[in-house]
């Protein structure tokens, strides 16, 4: 994008847009210029502070050419990481594809794999503790002033059932994350 006030542009600014024009970069908004000049502008700053600590540690009174070479290369070392070498990726990939894919469960729609494998299979538990319930007999003016139509929890039939589980013993119950609500 060209503007007509290129001459009014800094000298820094005129080699970005000379080195977009020489990328083959020609339409762009005028604050890309900018965004590049700040990012250029930090990292020059931020590897004369690291070129200076280096020339400090090493007791030097002024930062040479080998501290600002250090400075960009651990920049380009913790800002920039190489892939690993084909050989090992050809290696791992080997290995990784040594173990068969799991077995699906057939049916109808999308082929799923077994539950076990799945992360709709449910992957916690609740403990939930049971009340004791301790009902003091009822004495027969007790019966005289109660409800004629008593609660479910209220009648005695189902307050006395017995269960499987102990007293005070925590019931787990599983959900699986994917299950729907009913309505």
């Amino acid at each position: 994008m060209a503007e007509g006030g290129e001459e009014d542009l800094p000298r820094d600014a005129k080699i970005v847009k000379t080195l977009l024009k020489s990328m083959g970069v020609d339409d762009y908004e005028p604050r890309v210029v900018q965004q590049f000049l700040e990012l250029w502008y930090r990292y020059v700053v931020d590897v004369l502070t690291d070129a200076q600590v280096y020339s400090e540690h090493a007791g030097k009174a002024s930062i040479d050419s080998d501290d600002i070479k250090l400075a960009i290369q651990s920049k380009v070392n913790f800002s920039f990481s190489q892939p690993p070498p084909r050989e090992v990726l050809l290696e791992l990939a080997r290995n990784r594809n040594k173990i068969p894919l799991p077995k699906s469960i057939a049916g109808s729609g999308v082929p799923l794999p077994p539950q076990q494998d799945t992360l709709i299979n449910p992957n916690y538990q609740l403990a939930i503790a049971k009340k004791q319930t301790s009902q003091p007999e009822e004495t027969e003016e007790d019966e005289e002033s109660a409800d004629p139509n008593p609660a479910p929890s209220k009648i005695p039939s189902l307050s006395h059932e017995k269960t499987d589980v102990p007293q005070g013993t925590p019931q787990r119950v599983s959900f699986p994350l994917g299950a729907k609500r009913p309505r």
